[in-house]
């Protein structure tokens, strides 16, 4: 249930068109269900504009199913990320109309066109190929969340004439979320770029002193551009997440 939805149920009341009895069984899930293994939360999206997003990892097929179930029969909207690869045809096979993006991993369903909730475009930045499926993680959140994205690809300060070749499109975006591993020093540079908010995400791509990707981490929250926020190591979902709510229509 979203605010809309709400909004609906409480017009309905007060017009005399829904009775009080079936404004309670609307709202009898609210703010959560409990599933035994989970407790759905319903209210989020009356909250925070979007659904719960499911978290694959350390789920069971059957599990992540059933949470599948329970919120697409609320018509919402349903992201559900770090699907492993083996667990995604039985997830499909339950669901034939949810979609599987095997670079990053995550698994959408939804029903009808996504509402347009953006005021500009979000673009998603990697500095390297091995940072793409971050990136891509990136690009699903946003677009589920009801956003305009584009990406560049593979625009590292190894390079950086390729980043300087992308600059008209950098800055015409509304929030750009950089995605980097190494040493993460691309949002920096193009924090130096641009007026718009960066977020910067650090990838645990590199060799051993990069630490799994804290060595990005710590260069990014030591970045001297201003306006970079950083979220945590491969959350490109974060990222995702952060830069739809700084686009957003009021």
């Amino acid at each position: 249930m979203n605010e809309k939805d709400l909004k609906k149920i409480l017009n309905g009341v007060r017009k005399g068109s829904m009775s009080d009895i079936q404004a309670l069984e609307a709202l009898k899930t609210l703010p959560f269900e409990d599933l035994g293994f989970a407790n759905i939360d319903h209210h989020r999206s009356i909250r925070k504009g979007f659904p719960e997003v499911i978290y694959g990892k350390g789920k069971t097929t059957e599990q992540i199913i059933k949470i599948m179930e329970n919120m697409s029969s609320k018509k919402c909207p349903v992201l559900a990320t770090r699907i492993d690869k083996n667990k995604a045809p039985k997830i499909k096979k339950t669901f034939p109309k949810a979609k599987y993006h095997p670079a990053s991993g995550a698994l959408t369903l939804t029903t009808g066109k996504i509402e347009n909730k953006g005021c500009g475009t979000i673009l998603i930045v990697s500095a390297g190929t091995s940072d793409i499926p971050v990136a891509e993680e990136a690009i699903v959140t946003a677009e589920i969340m009801g956003n305009h994205v584009e990406h560049v690809y593979d625009v590292g300060v190894a390079g950086i004439h390729r980043l300087m070749n992308q600059k008209d499109k950098i800055r015409q975006a509304n929030v750009i979320v950089v995605v980097a591993g190494m040493e993460g020093a691309l949002p920096s540079v193009v924090g130096g770029l641009v007026s718009r908010p960066v977020i910067a995400v650090p990838t645990s791509t590199g060799y051993g002193a990069s630490f799994g990707g804290i060595a990005a981490l710590l260069g990014m929250l030591n970045s001297c551009s201003a306006g970079v926020s950083v979220v945590n190591i491969d959350n490109g979902f974060g990222a995702g997440y952060m830069a739809s709510l700084i686009n957003r229509k009021l």
